[in-house]
């Protein structure tokens, strides 16, 4: 089967998430990712987990979730012996991928113009928290710390309340599709100029980029958000946009729609003085208090029975396990699994994008520390004399499955 990205190979350094989820996305379409890790420890994710427990005993979730279709190689970059392997490997390589603070590589030798001395038409793809040169560039650049300076945080949550972050790593996925964005885009210029360049993503400027319309209105309206103190759904909306209780203990969100619709539906006449653009957001935590005074009145499926009737957006909330059993996300496969030599079967989220030539697949689980050290050294020349006095030497660390 025809895989869109076979061919490119992809010398990846990346650790946590930002940088692995780019290169799983480009590995799930064909890539040939070689992970190069610490020697001994690899990426830090394999030592983080969720609920202090670990996939199989011994698996991060997050390390398994980010990794697959990989290959991993675990080395000492701090040895010249390495580095030389890793330059040479380079010449055949067609993109870089790191996301450590901004300077970190670079001393160790492994830095954009180092590599481009090497294969002047490789594409290196640097990610940051807040970019590579600044005030903040010696800061750590983490995800909720990010979610907070953009300003996604303080339009979270109630207004009676802290602020909230994402329950996920929002900074750091939006910076991993931004590193595919541009790598693909670089693939592209150097198919029709020969040409390799350095990408530069941060975390910052990606969060900006999202929140795009917030930035336009505040800069252009003279209006600052303010978070309502009701289920309301985004600060700048008025009501019903939001989130809704129902009798079972279960939620709904109501999204943009006629206002009328939804009253005339529920059965609450009373609503219409309130069905005006002004009134709507202003008084929005008064109408979301009546509205969801009605929908307490309904179990949750048949309210949500009723409002698709009369064509309003609506949905259900689900939590993760009751969404992994959606009817729309088991039909259309979105969750799938693997095999993996100590986690044993891992069910994972499957690749979001489908295409009919070349389609995204799992070919590999997420491997263990250096697993494919030694097939990896060999493809690129290494005797089997020079890999075992690597091993010797502790430049070089191989779990083997099993």
């Amino acid at each position: 089967m025809n895989k869109a990205l076979e061919g490119v190979t992809i010398l990846d350094f990346s650790h946590l998430l930002q940088g692995p989820f780019a290169t799983q996305l480009l590995a799930d379409m064909g890539a040939d990712v070689i992970k190069i890790e610490r020697s001994g420890t690899g990426d830090m994710f394999r030592s983080m987990t969720f609920f202090a427990k670990w996939v199989g005993g011994s698996e991060s979730p997050s390390f398994l979730a980010w990794n697959r279709n990989k290959r991993s190689i675990a080395l000492n970059l701090k040895s010249r012996e390495v580095h030389r392997i890793i330059m040479d490997m380079a010449k055949k390589a067609d993109v870089v991928v790191q996301n450590f603070r901004p300077g970190v590589l670079a001393r160790l030798g492994y830095g954009y113009e180092d590599f481009k001395a090497v294969n002047p038409a490789v594409i290196y793809c640097s990610g940051s928290g807040y970019g590579e040169t600044g005030p903040y560039v010696d800061r750590p650049g983490q995800d909720m710390l990010i979610q907070g300076l953009s300003g996604l945080v303080a339009n979270t949550g109630r207004g009676d309340s802290a602020p909230i972050p994402a329950g996920a790593g929002m900074a750091d996925q939006i910076g991993a599709m931004n590193m595919v964005y541009g790598i693909l885009s670089a693939l592209y210029y150097r198919e029709k100029t020969g040409k390799g360049q350095k990408i530069e993503v941060n975390l910052l400027a990606g969060m900006l980029a999202h929140l795009g319309q917030e930035y336009v209105a505040v800069l252009n309206l003279g209006e600052d958000f303010v978070r309502p103190n009701s289920g309301i759904g985004h600060p700048g909306m008025q009501a019903p946009f939001g989130i809704y209780q129902t009798r079972d203990g279960g939620y709904v969100s109501i999204a943009m729609s006629p206002f009328k619709t939804l009253y005339e539906t529920l059965d609450v006449p009373a609503l219409a003085i309130y069905d005006d653009l002004e009134t709507l957001f202003e008084k929005r935590d008064e109408v979301w208090g009546k509205i969801n005074a009605v929908t307490r009145q309904y179990d949750k499926e048949d309210l949500l029975t009723r409002l698709l009737a009369a064509d309003i957006w609506c949905a259900g909330v689900n939590d993760i396990r009751s969404a992994s059993e959606d009817p729309q996300v088991k039909f259309a496969h979105m969750i799938t699994s693997y095999e993996h030599p100590t986690a044993g079967t891992v069910r994972v989220v499957a690749p979001a994008v489908n295409m009919s030539e070349t389609p995204a697949t799992i070919e590999r689980p997420a491997p263990l520390i250096g697993q494919h050290g030694r097939e990896i050294l060999a493809e690129f020349g290494l005797s089997r004399e020079a890999i075992a006095e690597l091993e010797r030497s502790g430049d070089l660390t191989v779990q083997d499955p099993g």
